[in-house]
């Protein structure tokens, strides 16, 4: 059987979009990990000043919207208890953020239907979340959305579609995002192993291995 990440890389050829108002020109790579020596210079604990570091790096470069963040480690992480604790130490992040700003329309990539969604209101959560299932030539698998406002959480049914390129959420702002600078986190999982609203986005590296292959990188379906 093909695997999950050349399945997803067949699915499109071109630039997919999944927030609105964003040309793939539009886009910088940008480098959170703990290599980016321009973060120690920086308040990492505060969602200001994150907000402030993402609008001078796009400024600089002339570009609109900032995306990536696929299997890198992070130190950021540290100042949640949710990621650090005594049971675990989850520092990599396995999904796809696109930094733009709040109010953001985020479309549906690919026909859908709402699988489950909910407000993981934890300091560093994703905050109001929505995992939307697809099914393409007969294979099933499911896409994250979090960071959203709480509005887009309302009115939504379970098993509601969604033609490929609908708006049906926008982005929400630090008050109600988990404390994050405005972003979506985009993930695409194979399995959600039996959860609902909810899916690990950052994992400790014990489990890296499993969490690669059942959420490839998003970039291979949007191809920013």
């Amino acid at each position: 059987m093909q695997s999950f990440s050349d399945f997803l890389d067949t699915i499109s050829s071109e630039f997919t979009p999944v927030v609105k108002g964003f040309d793939r020109h539009d886009y910088a790579a940008i480098d959170l990990s703990a290599n980016n020596r321009d973060l120690l210079k920086l308040e990492v604990a505060s969602s200001a000043a994150f907000s402030v570091y993402i609008t001078e790096f796009l400024k600089n470069r002339g570009k609109e919207a900032a995306y990536g963040g696929y299997n890198e480690l992070r130190t950021l992480y540290n100042r949640s208890e949710l990621f650090n604790n005594t049971a675990s130490n989850r520092n990599i992040h396995i999904g796809l953020d696109i930094w733009v700003p709040e109010g953001t329309e985020i479309l549906a990539p690919l026909p859908s239907r709402i699988h489950s969604f909910q407000d993981n209101d934890h300091f560093g959560d994703y905050g109001p979340t929505i995992i939307l299932e697809h099914e393409v030539t007969g294979r099933k698998f499911f896409t994250l959305y979090g960071h959203l406002s709480r509005q887009s959480l309302e009115n939504l049914e379970i098993g509601q579609e969604l033609q490929k390129g609908s708006s049906f959420a926008t982005l929400g702002d630090r008050q109600e995002n988990g404390d994050y600078a405005p972003h979506l986190h985009f993930q695409i999982m194979e399995s959600l192993q039996g959860k609902a609203g909810d899916y690990p986005g950052v994992v400790q590296r014990e489990e890296l291995d499993f969490y690669l292959k059942n959420c490839p990188d998003p970039n291979l379906l949007l191809k920013i």
